[in-house]
This record gives C-alpha cells, structure tokens and sequence, in this order.
C-alpha cells in the first residue's frame, strides 16, 4: 500500500507541475484525484506501519520520483548534487525500512 501511495505521490506532484498552479483545468484535475488517491493509500499503509516510518518512506519516494520523472517529462535540469542527495535519499528510505524490519522489534527505544 506505501508504495501505491508513493507512486500517487508523484502523480500529484507530476500533475501539480502540469497545472501551472492550478490554472490548467485538466492538469488540475489529475491533480486533485492524485492527492485523494494518494491520501487514501497512505492513511491505508499506516494501519500498519509507524507513522514516522511510513510518512518518511511515502516522503521520500514522492520526492525521487518526482525528480526523476520531471527530468524526462518536463525537461528539469538534475545536478550531480542533486541526483547525490536523491541518492541520499533512497539510502535513508531503505534503512528506515530495514530498521523497522521485525527482527528488530526487541531493539527499539521506549521514550
């Protein structure tokens, strides 16, 4: 479901471009379904996963993504920088999720 919810995360942040702040009618459109879309696949993902992980993890495909795909779609210049800390990104997205893995259950913190 989180990674459903990611990849409707970058279809509104894809569509959101497109619109040309809300000024291109169909583009808006896409746009509002995406974020209902994506809205309701998170909230889903989190029954199951900690807030701050899920949210994180949702963050973070929604932001590569849209990078990514804006370089092929509309032509978005990527620094090298850029595509290093997207890569800094992804690395922060995979421990997070090897970190709430279950064989870790015993480890976390109470606070």
């Amino acid at each position: 479901m989180l990674l459903l919810a990611g990849m409707f995360e970058i279809g509104y942040a894809l569509s959101v471009g497109g619109s040309q702040a809300f000024t291109v009618l169909s583009w808006s459109l896409v746009a509002v379904v995406f974020f209902l879309l994506t809205l309701f696949f998170l909230s889903l993902a989190l029954k199951t996963i900690d807030v701050g992980i899920g949210y994180a993890v949702w963050a973070g495909i929604g932001s590569v993504g849209s990078a990514v795909l804006g370089v092929y779609l509309f032509d978005q210049p990527l620094t090298l920088i850029q595509a290093v800390f997207l890569a800094v990104i992804i690395a922060g997205v995979i421990w997070l999720k090897l970190a709430d893995s279950p064989a870790l259950e015993t480890d976390r913190i109470g606070l």
